[in-house]
């Protein structure tokens, strides 16, 4: 049983979808496989309420659909949709990008700066869900500074499908070093209001991220069809 602490910034069902999306992103729960409401409940000690409403945000998110007869199944995630996601990611945080370099204001700098300094110390010591959430405070700030709702809010949508992969790609402890070295060019060129240098570093930055996805979904495929040679 894994129960969600009571008095946490996480809502129950908000835990529980976290913790089905990372099952289905590392081969626990193949696509495919039903979600069934009960047995979930009784694994998180939790009413079927809470249960049903994860399973609404994973299919909102695109880890699983409702299909006819089977009720919620477990989506088929291919390369090619992640790599499509993670593009337009790239291209919507590198717009974002562009126009806080001339657009954020001095604190908004200060603290993406602020930010970034803790990462670097949360990286070194391996610390990877304090380094994932100062991350998405990271982007979000980026996002905020462009000063547009339309983008912001469209950033944001997309961000919410993509976390639980940005998530996943930074459990290593060198690609946590790689992305603080990815943070400082992106850091370096807001601070210096160089537009083009702020947009090339962060598509960069989320092809890298991409990158590390699906290297380590490959090599979880291999392991996979090694062990069952076996």
């Amino acid at each position: 049983m894994l129960d969600a602490p009571a008095n946490t910034k996480k809502s129950r069902s908000d835990f529980i979808a976290e913790q089905l999306e990372d099952a289905v992103i590392n081969g626990a729960i193949p696509a495919g496989a039903r979600l069934d409401e009960t047995s979930i409940a009784a694994q998180f000690g939790v009413s079927r309420t809470p249960v049903r409403e994860a399973l609404h945000i994973l299919c909102g998110r695109g880890f699983a659909e409702r299909e006819p007869y089977k009720g919620v199944v477990v989506a088929q995630i291919s390369a090619q949709r992640i790599d499509e996601m993670f593009e337009a990611m790239a291209e919507l945080e590198a717009t974002c990008g562009r126009l806080a370099s001339h657009r954020m204001t001095m604190s908004e700098r200060a603290d993406l700066e602020s930010m970034h300094r803790e990462m670097n110390a949360l990286a070194e010591g391996g610390e990877h869900d304090g380094y994932n959430e100062i991350n998405t405070r990271f982007h979000s700030l980026i996002f905020q500074g462009s000063h547009n709702s339309d983008l912001i809010a469209a950033a944001q949508t997309l961000r919410l499908k993509l976390a639980p992969f940005r998530k996943y790609q930074l459990k290593d402890k060198g690609r946590l070093k790689r992305s603080c070295q990815e943070h400082q060019q992106i850091v370096d060129a807001i601070l210096d209001q160089d537009p083009k240098a702020a947009e090339n570093a962060l598509r960069r930055h989320l092809v890298s991220a991409a990158q590390e996805v699906l290297l380590r979904r490959q090599r979880q495929e291999e392991n996979a069809v090694a062990k069952n040679a076996f």
